[in-house]
C-alpha cells in the first residue's frame, strides 16, 4: 500500500481529530454538520469554516444497473474488487471445459478510453502477456482478448493527436483491441452489447470495467440545495472565484465535486484548490484579512501510463513518449506521496516488480468478487477466499 493511514499522518497534529462517519445533513445556517458513525450514532459538529471535498463516483449515463456488471475504480474497495475479478477470470477460465465459456472468461472489456481506461487495459495486458504467462495448465493467458471501447473518435481525448496515435499504436502492440466511436448499449453478467460504425453487436465477456464517466458526490447537490448554487452536467456544484459557495463565504468546496472555470475533475485542480483554501483559512485564523485574489489554476500538463515503462505526457508545450514520459510520470507520482518511507517503499516495489522479476506480489482473489456461472457456484458454507500466494488470506490488492 502506498497510502499511509490518515491517523498516522495527523498523529502529531494535536488540533486535528479524524472521525469516521458519513456526513449528512449539513446545516449551513446553523453552521453544523452531522457525522453518522457506522454503528448509527451521530455526532453534531459545529464549525467556523467548512471545507467539503467529497470527490466523485462513477456515472453510468442513466444505466446505474450496469454497476453490478461493470464496476469502476474510485476507491480502495473498488481496486480490490477489480483485482479479484480480473485474476478470478483467469481462474474460472482454467476450470471451464466449454470453449465458448472459456473464451468469455478470457475476454476483458474496458469502457472508456481516457487515462484511467488506457492504464487499466495496459495492466490487464501486462498480466496476460508477462505476469501470468506460465502459471496455468489448461489455458494460455496471452490468448486473452482485451478490448478498449469509447464512444469518442479517439483515445485520450484531451491529449495531442500525436500522443493519441502513439497510444493507440502501443496498445495494439500490447494485444489490446481499440474500438473507438463505439458506445455501450446494454450489458449483463455474461456480455456487453455495443453500437459502433458497423452496427450493434454482442460481445461475450465475463469481465467488464467501467472508466467512461464520473459524477460528483451527492454532497454537491446538498450544498447546491442549501445555497442556491447551480449544478453542471456532471452534478458538480458551481463555486465563486474564491472556491466558496454563494452567500456562505465560510463554506468551501474543492476537488472533483466542484465546478470552477471549467477545470477538469482531476488531481491537479484539487491539490491547487486545497492549497489555496488552506491559505485563506490560515490568514483568517491569524487574524489577517484574506486576500481578494481569486483562485488561479496553473496547468502542469497531462500524463497517462500505458504499460510497463510506457507513458505519454503533454506538458509545457512538450509532447513526450517513452522513456522521458514514463520517467516524468514516475517522478511526479513519487513526489506527491506522503512520507519518505512510502516513497522509498514504492521505488523498491517498482524495482522488484518491473525490473527484477516482472512479477506482481499480492495476487489475491476474494471469491465473492468473482462472477461465476451457476454451475460453478457453491453454497456459502463451502466458499472461502482464495489467495494464489497465501491460501488463508482474506485481503485483496
Amino acid at each position: 500500500m502506498i497510502a499511509p493511514a490518515l491517523r498516522g499522518i495527523l498523529k502529531h497534529q494535536v488540533n486535528v481529530r479524524p472521525i469516521l462517519g458519513d456526513v449528512e445533513p449539513m446545516d449551513l445556517h446553523a453552521r453544523t454538520v452531522t457525522a453518522t458513525a457506522p454503528h448509527g450514532v451521530g455526532h453534531v459538529l459545529e464549525y467556523d469554516t467548512l471545507v467539503v471535498a467529497a470527490g466523485a463516483t462513477h456515472a453510468y449515463f442513466g444505466h446505474d444497473e450496469w454497476a453490478a456488471f461493470a464496476p469502476g475504480m474510485k476507491t480502495l474497495e473498488d481496486a480490490r474488487g477489480l483485482c479479484s475479478r480480473i485474476l478470478g477470470a483467469f481462474e474460472m477460465a482454467e476450470l471451464a471445459t466449454d470453449p465458448a465459456e472459456r473464451a468469455a472468461w478470457l475476454t476483458f472489456v474496458v469502457v472508456g478510453a481516457g487515462p484511467t481506461g488506457v492504464k487499466l487495459v495496459g495492466q490487464v495486458a501486462e498480466l496476460a502477456h508477462r505476469v501470468l504467462v506460465s502459471d496455468y495448465r489448461a489455458i494460455d493467458p496471452p490468448d486473452a482478448r482485451i478490448l478498449l471501447l469509447d464512444a469518442a473518435p479517439a483515445v485520450l481525448g484531451p491529449f495531442d493527436p500525436k500522443l493519441q496515435r502513439y497510444t493507440r499504436k502501443r496498445l495494439r502492440h500490447m494485444g489490446v483491441e481499440v474500438q473507438v466511436s463505439t458506445a455501450a448499449l446494454d450489458m449483463d453478467e455474461e456480455s456487453i452489447t455495443v453500437r459502433g460504425p458497423d452496427g450493434d453487436r454482442r460481445i461475450a465477456a465475463r469481465t467488464k470495467i467501467w472508466a467512461a464517466g464520473v459524477k460528483a458526490s451527492r454532497h454537491a447537490r446538498l450544498l447546491a440545495d442549501a445555497t442556491g448554487a447551480e449544478l453542471d452536467r456532471a452534478g458538480r456544484v458551481a463555486l465563486l472565484a474564491d472556491c466558496s459557495l454563494p452567500g456562505h463565504p465560510q463554506v468551501y468546496a474543492i476537488g472533483d465535486m466542484a465546478s470552477l472555470n471549467g477545470l477538469p475533475g482531476v488531481a491537479q485542480p484539487a491539490m491547487q484548490e486545497g492549497k489555496y483554501v488552506a491559505s485563506r483559512i490560515a490568514a483568517r485564523v491569524r487574524g489577517r484579512a484574506s486576500s481578494d485574489q481569486p483562485f488561479k489554476y496553473f496547468d502542469k500538463g497531462s500524463m497517462a501510463t500505458i504499460g510497463r515503462f510506457r507513458a505519454v505526457a503533454d506538458a509545457f508545450g512538450m509532447r513526450l513518449t517513452v522513456p522521458p514520459a514514463f520517467g516524468a510520470w514516475a517522478f511526479i507520482h513519487v513526489l506527491y506521496l506522503v512520507g519518505w518511507g512510502h516513497r522509498f517503499g514504492t521505488l523498491y516495489h517498482w524495482a522488484w516488480s518491473l525490473l527484477l522479476t516482472r512479477n506482481r506480489g499480492q495476487r489475491l482473489i476474494t471469491i465473492d468478487q468473482v462472477h461465476r456461472p451457476a454451475s460453478a457456484r457453491r453454497s456459502a458454507a463451502d466458499v472461502d477466499d482464495v489467495s494464489q500466494d497465501h491460501p488463508t488470506s482474506r485481503s485483496a490488492s
